[in-house]
């Protein structure tokens, strides 16, 4: 079983014994999504075949919705929903790891741009995806997605 699957476990226990409704229902729903995401990749062995890694793709997937899910309930009008599931990302976000600085990931892409200027053609549009696939090596999945796309691009136009 996964260090992390434990801590959570452990958290789960924590907040059912201090009353804390909103952190135990949030990590509840986590551990179901680990244990979905286990069975879909390992079958009958599930969470004994979990590692770190498994279970972080996880919280960042749910992490994921949690916003798409603000950023809707926002743009309805509804503020009791998103400061809701505002709650719930704040405690989703407490297992993820720090994602990197704006800076940071200029610092990683740099060496991605001048690999891609050596062949003249990956700097245009057409080749963005595969300068974004580099990038997102490069940065190991310490950065959204978005973000990563959207400083690459204005590194790209500030050439």
């Amino acid at each position: 079983m996964s260090p992390l699957l434990t801590i959570l476990t452990h958290e789960m226990t924590r907040s059912l014994k201090n009353g804390e409704q909103l952190r135990l229902d949030t990590i509840r729903f986590l551990l179901a999504a680990v244990r979905n995401d286990a069975i879909a990749k390992y079958g009958a062995k599930g969470e004994e075949g979990l590692n770190d890694a498994d279970v972080l793709g996880v919280i960042k997937k749910q992490a994921k919705s949690h916003r798409e899910s603000v950023e809707a309930f926002e743009k309805a009008g509804r503020t009791e929903l998103a400061t809701k599931e505002k709650a719930e990302l704040a405690i989703l976000e407490e297992y993820l790891p720090r994602e990197l600085s704006d800076e940071e990931v200029k610092s990683l892409l740099k060496p991605v741009i001048s690999s891609g200027e050596t062949n003249p053609s990956t700097t245009s549009r057409q080749d963005f995806g595969l300068l974004m696939g580099q990038a997102m090596k490069a940065v190991k999945g310490q950065a959204d997605g978005g973000r990563v796309s959207a400083i690459l691009k204005a590194m790209l136009q500030s050439k």
